[in-house]
């Protein structure tokens, strides 16, 4: 990406539609298709639910006027995407006016707040499933085969899905995610996940680990571990060990020296010195760290039930670039909220010149109903105001990652290839470290997707490193 600008559309973008490579998708008879939105919690639970159904006989297809069964997994984060999902839902029922026998459903997060309007009104869907029913996915499929509208949206204190491999979706065969936990005990007031996926759960820490030895055995060199809050996770297993997320890391980044390890999302009042210094002690755990602040105003926050102050969240940045000065900062920031004022807008631009940020997802507040924001507070800052602000936020926000891309000019990093550049296939492409896109040319034969690499960087952009490999 050129500019951070198009950062903003990162939860709004065009569903990215999904077929695992399972095996030649003519050999099944009945076929699916899986089109997913948002966060990268929803890719992960979309690979899960392809895993459910090949289970149940289906194969992929690209293409979804070919499918028996198309699915949206969706998300509630933004009016936009909402408006976005119901457009594809449209055109999918028109492929199906002359397909009789096509299953359209919608998963994830929009699920249970939208389902009487999907179901009912618009009568867009036949199968509507949440983010904790997806085990339910073979009983619905055969209701809806019988003419019958199907639901199940209900949440769970124990669903993790632990046992199910998920099916790696259009993977590059490098990079994988893998769930630790699911759900969110933090109730920002501005935010619908606690209600569309329940209270956290943290998952069987052996499964997890035996997940990503799995992927490294398959050829994988990276694993995200995901969580709404990945700080929060906490699992004793048998042993009565207890295994706290500093200990997880450990563990992933013992499987081998050759696999990378990332993960997101961090709390800001979570994280601890523990994950700091176990990160700082493996060269393989990543050295960048996504810390949602939100608002740089303490008022603000507290409207946001964030749980912290600007000085606590400043603070924190101090930390971490105490223990890691190379660490790579990112960041959530949402303007307009609830009778921001103009000074305590001055407050967000201020701290993110303290924090500079390597990149930032930057959003204008959005009401979103169900949401503690919806029921306390009047949303009543003029979407002019909000614009502006954005676009202030936005031109800060270039200017310090076009700083910090520059400022790695000279440097060598370590880059893990994860396949062609988008440009040219003459050129590889990855990230290093601090999880920064790198782009070098293919100058040494025998080098391949899953390598690292030595680069030495010699220009950059906004948003990408441009160098030359020095060794192999």
């Amino acid at each position: 990406m050129a500019e951070i600008l198009q950062k903003v559309v990162e939860e709004e973008r065009q569903g990215e539609a999904y077929a695992p490579f399972l095996a030649d998708p003519n050999e099944y008879s009945k076929k699916f298709y899986i089109e997913s939105y948002g966060c990268q919690m929803n890719f992960s639970d979309s690979e899960i639910v392809a895993s459910i159904l090949h289970e149940q006989g289906f194969g992929p297809t690209r293409n979804f006027e070919d499918a028996n069964l198309v699915f949206l997994n969706t998300c509630s984060i933004r009016e936009k995407a909402e408006q976005t999902v119901r457009n594809r839902l449209q055109a999918f029922r028109k492929v199906k006016e002359s397909r009789p026998g096509m299953l359209i459903g919608v998963l994830g997060c929009m699920a249970e707040r939208l389902k009487a309007k999907f179901l009912e009104e618009e009568k867009l869907v036949d199968i509507v499933v949440g983010p904790d029913a997806y085990r339910s996915l073979p009983g619905l499929i055969i209701e809806a085969e019988g003419g019958q509208k199907s639901v199940n949206v209900l949440l769970s204190r124990e669903e993790t899905y632990a046992d199910i491999a998920p099916v790696r979706l259009d993977s590059n065969g490098v990079t994988a995610f893998v769930s630790i936990m699911r759900g969110c005990n933090n109730m920002c007031t501005f935010c619908v996940v606690p209600f569309t996926r329940g209270r956290e759960r943290s998952r069987d820490a052996a499964s997890i680990i035996n997940e990503c030895k799995e992927l490294f055995d398959r050829g994988f060199r990276e694993v995200t571990l995901l969580g709404q809050n990945v700080d929060s996770y906490y699992f004793t297993n048998p042993e009565q060990e207890e295994i706290t997320f500093a200990k997880l890391l450990e563990k992933v980044a013992s499987i081998s020296p050759l696999l990378r390890v990332r993960f997101s999302t961090s709390h800001p009042k979570d994280i601890t010195d523990d994950v700091l210094h176990t990160m700082a002690a493996h060269h393989n755990i990543c050295k960048y760290i996504h810390l949602p602040v939100q608002s740089g105003n303490t008022r603000i926050l507290q409207l946001m039930n964030r749980t912290y102050t600007r000085e606590w969240y400043l603070n924190k940045v101090n930390r971490i670039r105490e223990i890691m000065p190379d660490c790579g900062l990112s960041t959530d920031v949402i303007t307009g909220f609830c009778t921001e004022t103009e000074e305590e807008h001055q407050d967000t631009l201020s701290i993110m010149e303290k924090s500079r940020f390597d990149m930032a997802y930057m959003f204008s507040y959005s009401e979103r109903p169900g949401t503690l924001a919806a029921k306390r507070y009047e949303d009543d800052i003029p979407e002019d105001i909000k614009q502006r602000r954005l676009q202030e936020i936005i031109h800060l926000q270039n200017t310090h990652s076009r700083e910090s891309y520059k400022n790695d000019i000279g440097k060598i990093v370590e880059v893990l290839i994860e396949g062609n550049s988008k440009r040219s296939d003459k050129d590889w492409c990855g990230r290093n470290t601090q999880n920064k896109m790198v782009v070098f040319p293919k100058a040494q034969a025998g080098l391949k997707k899953g390598d690292y690499a030595q680069v030495k960087i010699t220009s950059a952009t906004s948003a990408t490193l441009i160098g030359e490999m020095i060794y192999h």
